[in-house]
């Protein structure tokens, strides 16, 4: 018996897409994501690896076809996305699905936008590709899940380079047997390793995910050809990068009809595995006045997945503070604002007194804590009483207009240090009307200096 033909149905699902099935609640949460990429992408522009890649690309030479965020300079299609991929994701700040087990707008948008603004497109057809994109990607990650995660691939490249390929043939207005040769081509290139975590290889997988998958597109456009069962085929990219094969996961309807309404925005410039913790620890500290002279020991619990993402013992760079749960969590019980990504830095991981807290925590693993959520228990040394509480952080929030706002305040502390708080506000602006947009020139304009 054959597999079933789920490239052919995802192909299928993409290009049947149109704006107006779309609701109004996921066209929101559509601009929300397009708000906070180009935030942490402003942010992450100067970080010194993704200068780095620059300068390489600069030496590349290249046609100016395509902005590059948060600066004067244009460069081709895919250095593009390359390069605005990377500084998306170079801060690890953007936002997260479980569906996919990774980063699902950072793949996506540097690919997106660069086609974007080479084709003139409007606001509106941008928010299509996008979620056209954002759901094919969470099918292929639940298509392979958890065996592709755990074998150390890392989904935000793997199946992120496939979710831009759909996004970018989506707004090349491909028709469905195009759609599935570009994810073919797209599934060949895929490629990423979670071992690179805390290395600037992490933030090199968003970007090299932009650019795959913008290539996969254009070139399946041009008549470059495939494997139209890509996915699901034998020596495919299923049988090759996981233990399991998951259909009826990956073609299931989520709950509201979107995998877009599971996405969950960070509001901590750290890995979003520790987000939980952190909220422990902030919740803890402020509800009993904790001082970090105090603590006698802290226990956290949360799921055993998170050993192999975010449990770097003793971090030897801001880096790999990003992804040490000890680390944020004496940081949270420090009263450190986790927010501001410069409190990241090389000399925050050798801080005498965090260390010396540090030392006081224990990170355990429970399967009964779920995914995105942690226990914390704080035993005292004045009175030797303790104190504990728990956090979920893979539920989205329902109040759109609160998200809204924070998002707003997270994009200002980001985008104003690099084109004022004028331009930011009007940036911001511009994207709350990304919809009645009849090109997305001019925001791509308030994205540069």
């Amino acid at each position: 018996m054959s597999k079933p033909t789920v490239t052919l149905v995802l192909a299928e699902q993409a290009c049947a897409l149109t704006y107006d099935v779309i609701p109004e609640n996921a066209r929101r949460i559509i601009s929300q994501c397009v708000l906070d990429y180009l935030g942490v992408t402003l942010a992450g522009i100067q970080e010194p690896a993704v200068q780095l890649l620059a300068q390489e690309l600069e030496e590349e030479g290249g046609a100016p076809q395509a902005s590059i965020i948060g600066t004067a300079r244009q460069m081709s299609l895919s250095q593009a996305a390359l390069l605005n991929g990377m500084a998306s994701h170079a801060i690890d700040y953007d936002d997260v699905n479980f569906a996919l087990m990774g980063h699902p707008s950072v793949p996506i948008l540097p690919a997106l936008l660069a086609q974007a603004e080479a084709l003139h497109s409007s606001g509106a057809a941008l928010m299509t590709a996008f979620l056209a994109g954002y759901e094919a990607e969470c099918r292929v990650g639940l298509l392979v899940a958890p065996g592709h995660y755990a074998a150390g691939f890392h989904a935000t490249a793997t199946v992120g380079t496939i979710g831009a390929a759909v996004a970018c043939a989506k707004l090349l207005g491909v028709d469905t047997p195009t759609m599935a040769q570009a994810i073919g081509i797209a599934a060949t290139q895929a490629a990423g390793l979670k071992s690179m975590f805390g290395s600037a290889c992490k933030p090199f997988h968003a970007g090299m995910a932009a650019r795959s998958g913008l290539l996969a597109a254009r070139l399946a456009l041009r008549g470059f050809d495939s494997r139209s069962d890509s996915l699901e085929c034998d020596q495919g990219f299923a049988a090759t990068h996981s233990p399991n094969f998951a259909p009826e996961a990956a073609l299931a309807t989520p709950p509201g009809g979107l995998h877009l309404f599971a996405n969950l925005f960070k509001y901590h410039a750290s890995c979003y595995e520790t987000h939980a913790t952190i909220e422990c620890g902030r919740a803890l500290r402020q509800q009993y006045g904790l001082r970090a002279e105090d603590i006698e020991s802290v226990e956290v619990l949360v799921n055993p997945y998170c050993d192999r993402i975010c449990n770097i013992p003793r971090p030897a760079s801001g880096l790999e503070a990003k992804f040490s749960l000890r680390q944020t969590a004496a940081m949270a019980l420090s009263g450190i604002e986790t927010a501001d990504p410069a409190a990241f830095n090389d000399a925050l991981a050798h801080d005498v007194a965090l260390l010396e807290l540090g030392a006081r925590i224990h990170i355990g693993f429970d399967a009964a804590v779920g995914q995105g959520c942690a226990r914390m228990q704080v035993a005292r040394r004045s009175n030797g009483e303790g104190c504990a509480t728990e956090y979920n952080a893979a539920t989205p929030w329902s109040d759109l207009d609160a998200q809204q706002t924070r998002l707003e305040d997270k994009f200002m502390q980001l985008a104003s240090p690099v084109l004022g708080a004028a331009q930011a506000r009007e940036l911001a602006d511009g994207v709350a009307a990304l919809s009645a947009l009849e090109h997305i020139e001019p925001l791509i304009v308030l994205a540069t200096i």
